[in-house]
């Protein structure tokens, strides 16, 4: 699924138009990095959790030649899912995320 086919669904989930969409799906993009980089960490019940973890520097391989390379440390972002997203995947009900609708 790509940008466009959210917004769409969004769209169409919650009854509003598709530019409304676009504007809370961008709206909540930058909530979700600006809370990162001042905090580290946001959760949000039944859907998951994004934190923001230091990797450490470490060696690796070009795997065109073969030869060793260093490759700096970084922060990188990591998600674990909630409980309700899980379910919803494994096709369970019962979480704060309901199964979706037949159409």
């Amino acid at each position: 699924m790509n940008k466009s086919e959210l917004v769409n669904i969004m769209a169409k989930e919650a009854g509003i138009s598709k530019a409304a969409a676009a504007k809370a799906l961008e709206a909540y993009t930058k909530a979700v990095a600006k809370e990162l980089k001042e905090r580290g960490k946001l959760g949000l019940v039944g859907f998951g959790t994004f934190s923001v973890v230091n990797r450490k520097a470490r060696e690796g391989r070009n795997p065109q030649t073969g030869k060793t390379i260093r490759i700096a440390a970084k922060k990188v972002v990591k998600f674990k899912t909630g409980k309700g997203l899980t379910e919803a995947i494994m096709g369970r009900s019962g979480g704060p995320i309901p199964p979706p609708r037949k159409r």
